[in-house]
């Protein structure tokens, strides 16, 4: 997992924590003192967002954990995966585009960073260059030619892609 992610992920964790633990009781508390909660507006939003909190807190540790699964040894070495630096030819624009396979929490389209969980990140994850990866968008299909594929182990390099596999494991 790159290191800025799990960063991102742990601050809001601990942000989301510490309101949990210290914030909402204390609203919860001052809202009831208040009197009757059937009509008590501030009880039932600090109630609601407390839900909401336990709901976040538990879809970013799902996340964690599914991140800290991501093992360098399973992507693929002449496929397109992550961190995959994809340039490929898009016919209905009649250009040359440049994407980066990344996770959701990293993707910015703007700068080429595509998520793997994307219409055109699921498209290229597992094609090789020559291949034509049809892509369903709600402006219709795209049609985008692998032209040149950099995978995360050209980048890394060989040894530091097998020694961050070994220390996968």
């Amino acid at each position: 997992m790159p290191e800025h992610i799990k960063k991102q992920l742990l601050h809001e964790i601990k942000q989301l924590e510490h309101e949990l633990a210290h914030e909402l009781p204390a609203e919860i508390k001052k809202a009831a003192a208040l009197g009757d909660l059937s009509e008590n507006a501030e009880y039932h939003m600090a109630k609601q967002r407390q839900d909401f909190v336990n709901a976040r807190l538990g879809q970013l540790k799902r996340r964690m954990a599914e991140l800290s699964l991501v093992n360098l040894a399973n992507i693929p070495r002449d496929k397109a995966g992550f961190g995959s630096r994809v340039v490929v030819y898009d016919a209905t624009k009649d250009e040359e585009i440049v994407y980066r396979l990344v996770t959701s929490e990293e993707s910015d389209v703007a700068k080429g960073l595509i998520s793997t969980t994307s219409p055109i990140g699921r498209g290229l994850v597992g094609k090789r260059v020559g291949d034509v990866a049809t892509i369903v968008t709600p402006n219709g299909k795209r049609e985008l030619e692998v032209l040149k594929l950099t995978t995360i182990h050209d980048e890394t390099g060989e040894d530091e892609g097998e020694k961050a596999a070994a220390g996968a494991q």
